[in-house]
């Protein structure tokens, strides 16, 4: 029985050791290590990664995506709208590229080109929460400029004003919680 005993020995201590038998894990991709700098707040050093693997790669639809999330933090909304315009041409069964482009017209004040991408990106996704989040953000401004100009038309429309007033305060509120 006794040579039994190393031999059970030494399965147990394999089995207990799996770090042995494993290969090291991966390097991480180049769109998490984006995403890691851009959570980090290194836009910067998140463009410069983008930019690098698109030089190696440049139909990578998802670090295109990416780099014009990164040129819209940055206020760089020329070259956002261009990256965002070229991937709905190129990829037009993917939402995201009309739902930030949609963001983008939104703010700028283009709400009827913003509705129209946001209706795009929910036929290209139904289930896309987010593009039906940022269809309620753009009612509610568009709320808001429609009382606006009711109570520039009547300044004395003091239910105009109070509904341009809730819109503002709901819409401040909502600015805050993202």
């Amino acid at each position: 029985m006794k040579p039994l005993l190393p031999l059970l020995a030494c399965a147990v201590l394999a089995a207990a050791w799996p770090v042995a038998a494993q290969k090291p894990p991966p390097p991480p991709s180049a769109a998490t290590e984006i995403g890691e700098l851009m959570k980090a707040g290194r836009h910067d050093d998140a463009l410069a990664r983008a930019d690098a693997r698109l030089k190696d790669n440049p139909r990578d639809a998802q670090v295109r995506f990416m780099r014009g999330v990164i040129l819209a933090e940055q206020g760089k909304t020329v070259e956002a709208t261009a990256v965002f315009e070229t991937l709905i041409q190129e990829f037009p069964e993917l939402p995201e590229p009309y739902n930030n482009l949609a963001v983008i017209h939104a703010a700028q004040g283009r709400y009827e080109s913003a509705w129209r991408l946001l209706q795009q990106a929910l036929a290209a996704q139904p289930n896309y929460v987010t593009a039906y989040e940022n269809l309620g953000d753009l009612y509610l401004s568009m709320a808001e400029q429609a009382y606006g100009k009711a109570l520039g038309l009547d300044s004395g429309n003091l239910v105009a004003k109070a509904k341009l007033e809730t819109t503002r305060e709901l819409n401040a509120r909502i600015r805050g919680v993202r």
